[in-house]
């Protein structure tokens, strides 16, 4: 028997089923909102996916962008627990970074509704996505200007790179990249080349280049 199902087993019966239903609740809003686009989905379309009754939601959530804040926090939070967890037990930068690629890619691959409420649904203007945005998904983000950070210490990065400027560029090239597996259902790339593409293209911007000796 493993670790969770030792501990359902103290978990009073109805406490069970109030974390299931809002698991639930939360994974059909992700595909309502990747599907509808969160303007056009209304609570109703996110009962039906969840299998619940409208007024089960108002239990769990005040309003749809309760909704959208709790998909946000609890879907990228278990992304970012995942790659701190791995990048904590590497010190070389490159190997950090390819880490967070491949951490992120992956997600977004085998959660292709994340992908497109992340892509389109973060750019909202309302007052709590931005407080978000601000907030834990700057934490997020904030992940690959540390590990810049880290390459520019052991000398690996050129020193003139600026890592709040390197972060949205690094991620926004994650973000539009995972385009291909929400678009479309067939791509010809895989995982691993994706991984290694985005690497290439910005090791080569970020590595230190020996000089060139003039003739």
């Amino acid at each position: 028997m493993n670790s969770h199902s030792s501990c359902s087993m103290f978990l009073p019966f109805n406490a069970m089923k109030s974390t299931d239903k809002h698991t639930k609740i939360i994974l059909a809003a992700t595909k309502v909102f990747a599907k509808k686009g969160f303007f056009n989905a209304r609570i109703s379309d996110i009962a039906k996916e969840a299998k619940v009754a409208d007024g089960t939601i108002y239990l769990y959530f005040n309003n749809k962008y309760n909704i959208l804040i709790s998909v946000l926090e609890e879907e990228v939070g278990k992304i970012i627990e995942q790659i701190k967890k791995a990048i904590e037990k590497e010190s070389d930068a490159n190997n950090m970074l390819k880490i967070f690629v491949t951490k992120h890619l992956s997600a977004m691959k085998n959660n292709k509704y994340l992908a497109e409420v992340i892509h389109i649904e973060l750019r909202q203007s309302d007052r709590l996505v931005k407080e978000y945005r601000n907030n834990t998904f700057k934490d997020y983000i904030n992940l690959i200007s540390d590990i810049i950070l880290r390459g520019q210490e052991q000398k690996i990065y050129r020193q003139e790179i600026m890592p709040g400027i390197a972060k949205r560029a690094f991620f926004g090239a994650l973000d539009e990249v995972t385009r291909v597996w929400t678009d479309s259902t067939e791509t010809p790339y895989s995982l691993e080349e994706m991984t290694e593409q985005i690497l290439a293209i910005f090791l080569c911007g970020l590595l230190l280049q020996p000089p060139v000796e003039k003739s």
